[in-house]
């Protein structure tokens, strides 16, 4: 069945800024409301010791395979307001069974609640360069009815069929590339959805639509033409869209702060666009009005907003944290670098500058390195032949031990623990250094004062789309 196209989509941001609250507000509007499906299995498990956790615990009634359900409530219960939480293992190519309990429940309770009390359209959007959890975290969003499926951070030219063999309940498999090997001596991360349900009676499921997130018109032909099925529309990302951005393409310079000058070849070219044939969206700078129109008259469906969405009254983000970045915004001392350093993956991240967080180098550096999460890891052989993981972000020593190499560690933030501290579940640690947020945003985030109630330093979702749609 063919959906309605938006207008609007609304950003699927961070770990946990777009919330089930957003993405049910901006769908109740009649456009796409979009979850974040990154790290969901460990923001659903300590929303689960958290007190306040009522939602999540009644929609956990509504997942088909009872037994699993059985299994996460014996494993999680509410923790005291000072405790750290209680670890979560981390993904790996061959997770346990009670890691997959966990990925693929999180992803159906995520997408149940933003589908709660509406007939309109929601999405999930998740990230191509975090593999290991992908297989549970996509069969969770289709278990729960979720309309449209995005991926962007990479090339996801593989994820067409595995929504065809999942929404069938057919067992699927992708490769994960383990580092400095041959491009054929992969490790297959595979999920049977039958020997999940462990024999329950498996429940007849629609197919969600794909949109592929890409920089360029070049990877939107690319895929059109996989050996794995094609994406049935494209949100095209601009470089001053939030987040990981594509890199700029072959060579290019540097600034003195360090960020990616962008040129002729990163344009993106309109005409072969529509010439592919398939709906497209436009993201990164036309978050306005007259940016809506633009994306119009360009051929375009609409838009994508992100930056917008993720400081509104909805969002994920912790309050507090919102009304620090918009007070910044108001004053006009706020400033978004695309840094080339700061994600472990490789990509050029968004980092918005604000005061107490990672931001800033001083408060970087006070960081003890840890990775306790590992979202983020890639995967390597050891000397005796099994597989390894490591992360350029994690204790400098650790990763050279693991055959890593010291340049690369240089500046890296945790984004696994900073993205995660930013909604407000933040590890306590005994030392007392506790994790500090880190904030991604676009460019955009400087005109975001006509939004901002100047007595309240805050906004709607809905204050966006009146704007948006007016």
């Amino acid at each position: 069945m063919k959906l309605s196209l938006p207008k609007i989509i609304q950003g699927g941001m961070g770990v946990g800024v777009s919330s089930v609250q957003l993405a049910n507000t901006v769908s109740r509007r009649g456009q796409l409301g979009v979850v974040s499906g990154t790290a969901l299995g460990l923001t659903f498990a300590r929303r689960l010791m958290q007190k306040g956790n009522e939602a999540y615990v009644e929609a956990m009634k509504h997942f088909p395979f009872k037994k699993v359900i059985e299994r996460i409530q014996k494993r999680f219960s509410l923790k005291s307001e000072n405790d750290p939480f209680k670890m979560v293992e981390m993904p790996t190519i061959h997770p346990s069974d009670d890691l997959n309990d966990l990925i693929v429940v999180a992803n159906f309770v995520e997408v149940h609640l933003a589908k709660q009390g509406h007939l309109g359209v929601v999405g999930i959007n998740f990230l191509e360069k975090i593999q290991f959890p992908t297989l549970a975290s996509v069969y969770g969003a289709i278990l729960a009815g979720v309309d449209f499926i995005l991926m962007g951070a990479g090339i996801p030219h593989r994820m067409p069929d595995v929504i065809n063999k999942l929404f069938k309940h057919e067992d699927v498999s992708i490769p994960i590339k383990v580092v400095n090997e041959v491009k054929t001596d992969v490790e297959m991360s595979t999920f049977s959805p039958r020997a999940f349900a462990q024999g329950e009676d498996l429940p007849t499921l629609t197919r969600p639509q794909f949109l592929a997130i890409v920089g360029s018109h070049t990877l939107a032909t690319y895929l059109m033409k996989s050996e794995f099925g094609s994406p049935d529309g494209f949100v095209v990302e601009m470089p001053i869209a939030g987040g990981h951005n594509a890199p700029p393409r072959g060579r290019y310079p540097i600034t003195e702060s360090g960020e990616p000058v962008y040129g002729e070849r990163d344009l993106v070219d309109f005409e072969a666009l529509k010439a592919i044939n398939m709906p497209f969206w436009l993201a990164g700078g036309y978050g306005n009005h007259e940016g809506l129109s633009k994306a119009l008259s360009l051929g375009a469906v609409g838009i994508q907003v992100g930056t917008a969405f993720a400081f509104s009254d909805e969002s994920g983000f912790e309050k507090e944290l919102k009304k620090r970045v918009l007070k910044q915004v108001v004053s006009g001392d706020i400033r978004v670098k695309t840094d080339i350093k700061a994600s472990p993956t490789g990509f050029p991240f968004k980092v918005a500058n604000i005061e107490g967080t990672l931001s800033e180098e001083a408060v970087y550096q006070a960081r003890r390195r840890v990775c306790d999460l590992g979202y983020l890891r890639e995967a390597y052989r050891k000397d005796n032949g099994t597989l390894g993981y490591r992360c350029p972000s994690e204790p400098v020593d650790d990763y050279i031990r693991k055959g890593g190499k010291i340049e690369d560690t240089v500046g890296r933030k945790c984004l696994c623990n900073g993205l995660v501290a930013g909604i407000g579940l933040g590890q306590k640690r005994k030392d007392g250094n506790d994790e500090l947020p880190l904030v991604t945003a676009g460019d955009d985030l400087k005109h975001l004062s006509p939004y901002i109630n100047l007595e309240t330093y805050s906004y709607s979702a809905n204050k966006v789309l009146d704007i948006l749609l007016s």
